[in-house]
């Protein structure tokens, strides 16, 4: 505003890079190579491009200012859930560490279906971008689409990999550490542990009761799944783990169980039918019912009783996997040369165990 109080004039809308030329005095290709790099035009150029600019209401089309270049600067990343924290948090850590080595991320969510995340994989390619990161769905992901991603554009899996991409670089949690860890916190404050599973479709739960299982095993303790049958087709894991658990209560079943959860929403859901039941988790940590989780979802603490689990570390994973996948991007290395990069969990005890 000016000052009178009135409003500034409007600028004249610029719709084409054309017209900006004919309107601030400087040739369309030096302003292509301004707004693809500031710094790749002499500084007089510069200045009267940024002066120009201030004159006129100009948005630069972003794909049109990178059709001619080797690089788009756009990173794809695929998640399956947008309604899981967990890949909020992710997507968080993975735009930051895009954002300070110069990429633009593209988003895309497969929402529990194959045939949109196949699709999505291919938006990616038909856009060019320079590379992509993908949180695959499980057992329906289609992986000839993930192979045909890998051949075609750099490429890294994050949070969890099917047995048959392992020839593609990976950035995750270290699940047998991190299941181990808390597998021995119940053990050495309770009674061993039984596992709440849930049906076997996703790969990182699967790896979680293995690690379960083979850590009970060689501490000589009887392992003890449950909850690996759908209760229903179309529940999430919230809906899974409260059924399994309802169930179990109504017939006096693990009522003074350590029960440790797959992840932080199943035991959300443990958490909910032991309150029915009249149960609380935690309340004698050295007996009776307790309930853990894994993943320290962002509402673990504020639960009632605040949840007990293991952390991933979470902007550990999303940093690495974005500087691996640059690494790829610049060709810093051979393609055939592959990684796997594993963080430990951390424990974070609270009151439900």
């Amino acid at each position: 505003m000016g000052q009178d109080g009135g409003k500034e004039p409007n600028k004249p809308r610029i719709r084409t890079m054309e017209e900006l030329s004919v309107a601030i005095g400087v040739s369309r290709p030096t302003l292509s190579r301004y707004f693809q790099d500031p710094g790749a035009v002499s500084r007089s150029s510069a200045e009267k491009i940024r002066g120009g600019l201030d004159r006129v209401e100009y948005v630069p089309n972003f794909f049109a200012t990178r059709m001619n270049r080797k690089s788009t600067g756009i990173i794809g990343v695929l998640i399956p859930y947008l309604n899981d924290l967990f890949f909020t948090k992710l997507l968080e850590a993975v735009e930051r560490a895009a954002m300070e080595a110069g990429y633009t991320v593209i988003t895309q969510c497969s929402h529990s279906d194959a045939r949109i995340e196949a699709r999505a994989a291919e938006t990616f390619m038909s856009m060019s971008v320079d590379g992509a990161l993908v949180a695959p769905l499980g057992n329906h992901s289609d992986l000839k689409v993930h192979e045909r991603l890998n051949s075609r554009l750099p490429f890294v899996l994050v949070d969890s990999r099917p047995d048959s991409l392992s020839n593609v670089d990976f950035v995750g949690t270290d699940h047998a550490q991190s299941t181990g860890l808390i597998t021995d916190y119940l053990c050495q404050r309770g009674d061993p542990p039984i596992f709440l599973a849930m049906p076997r479709v996703n790969f990182n739960a699967l790896e979680r009761e293995n690690a379960y299982v083979a850590r009970m095993e060689a501490a000589g303790h009887p392992p003890v799944v449950i909850g690996t049958d759908a209760v229903d087709e179309t529940w999430h894991f919230e809906a899974h783990g409260e059924a399994v658990l309802d169930a179990c209560f109504s017939r006096g079943a693990h009522t003074r169980a350590s029960i440790l959860c797959a992840n932080d929403r199943l035991a959300i859901g443990a958490l909910r039918a032991a309150a029915r039941h009249g149960l609380e988790a935690g309340a004698t940590r050295h007996g009776g019912l307790r309930i853990a989780g894994h993943d320290d979802y962002p509402l673990c603490p504020f639960l009632t009783p605040s949840l007990t689990t293991v952390a991933q570390d979470v902007d550990a994973i999303g940093r690495a996997a974005v500087s691996r996948l640059v690494h790829k991007i610049r060709a810093e290395d051979a393609p055939s040369q592959q990684t796997v990069q594993l963080f430990p969990g951390a424990m974070k005890v609270r009151e439900s165990a």
